[in-house]
């Protein structure tokens, strides 16, 4: 395989299950199943969910969060994804849409998303995120919200995503990312601790993805993950296998809209 038919292994895999993608890391592009590669799964089960809660538990609890919360139902909460290798879970997140019942995030922030809802505005916020520290960390955190956001703007139409992040992580947010704080510092009950509500708008999401995605090591001088993002070409083929996973889960796909492609 060729550097350049990277995009056929990202949509086609070494597997039939279109809920697995496979990622290259470093310089591996010329391996069918390329050496230091790991996969993202959509944890559309109980086990895969379980897998997801137990990273999430063990990385809260190692900064002095209270967990509890991790056993009530993800009602709500159908997009899950968990990055891994070799069996080992690397990283998580889930992403949940707006909907007649609200976001999470409306517990502490309700005034402040509500000032963003509206008839152009359609909303989504990220929970349950946690990546281990170690090789491709910024890769597989890079990969996860790239996929999240595949999921969200080109399959559901979202324009505004939503974090509450600690206080101490909102500079990392704002530079690699490129979120703005949307509400003030408030205690999060259900982890004890402290919280800051950040907003991303996907236009500059877009734009950014647009610019840098793909370009991964090559553009390392840049405090930013976009660079870690995948090539527009990789992306479509991604969203083309999401959009397949959720029609063989649910008979139906997420969007009646068609795959939209990335500027």
């Amino acid at each position: 395989m060729q550097p350049d038919d990277i995009s056929d292994l990202l949509q086609d895999g070494d597997s039939d299950d279109p809920a697995e993608i496979l990622v290259p890391t470093g310089g591996h592009r010329n391996q069918e199943v390329p050496q230091g590669a790991f996969r993202i799964r959509l944890a559309d089960g109980d086990q895969g969910r379980r897998e997801a809660d137990q990273l999430v538990g063990r990385m809260y609890e190692r900064r002095g969060y209270d967990t509890a919360f991790l056993t009530a139902t993800r009602a709500g909460e159908p997009f899950t994804l968990v990055a891994f290798d070799a069996g080992h879970a690397l990283g998580t997140l889930t992403l949940k849409l707006d909907s007649a019942s609200g976001l999470s995030v409306d517990e502490l922030y309700r005034d402040e998303i509500d000032g963003v809802r509206g008839p152009q505005r359609r909303l989504c916020e990220l929970v349950r995120l946690a990546v281990e520290r170690g090789r491709d960390s910024k890769r597989v955190l890079a990969s996860l919200f790239h996929t999240a956001y595949i999921y969200g703007r080109l399959l559901n139409r979202v324009t505004d995503v939503f974090i509450e992040v600690n206080p101490r992580h909102v500079a990392f947010y704002q530079r690699m990312l490129g979120f703005h704080v949307a509400g003030p510092e408030r205690l999060n009950t259900r982890v004890d601790a402290p919280g800051v509500l950040l907003r991303l708008e996907l236009d500059y999401v877009d734009r950014q993805i647009a610019e840098l995605g793909g370009q991964g090591d090559s553009a390392a001088g840049l405090r930013s993950l976009y660079p870690y993002f995948f090539s527009a070409k990789e992306a479509q083929g991604i969203a083309e296998r999401l959009r397949r996973a959720a029609e063989e889960s649910h008979g139906a796909s997420p969007s009646a809209a068609p795959v939209a492609p990335i500027a």
